[in-house]
């Protein structure tokens, strides 16, 4: 790896560290793992910039693991909405179960 290409090295681990936690953080509501998902793509995209087009292995992790996070985010963000907009009847379940288990 030349001079060149070291000085920009920053990114391409900066991108796989942020793709792997938001696999990791997707199941904190979603919204954390969707941001590092964010992040991972932008500083995947900042390393090909800097290094004449060529992503390292670890910015294509990065990449790879980001739009996992993402997926994995959205997936999580969509169960969450359900969720709150079922709580009542899942409370009205729980309470039928109770009585069925006496």
């Amino acid at each position: 790896m030349d001079e060149y290409n070291q000085n920009y090295e920053p990114y391409s681990t900066a991108s796989m560290i942020c793709g792997i936690c938001s696999i990791v953080t997707c199941f904190c509501y979603g919204i954390v793992g969707l941001i590092l998902g964010i992040f991972a793509i932008i500083l995947h995209n900042k390393s090909r910039k800097y290094n004449d087009g060529m992503p390292s292995g670890k910015a294509l992790a990065g990449l790879i693991c980001g739009i996992i996070g993402i997926v994995l985010s959205v997936i999580m963000i969509c169960y969450v909405i359900y969720a709150i907009l079922n709580y009542e009847s899942l409370l009205e379940f729980l309470k039928y179960y109770e009585n069925m288990k006496r």
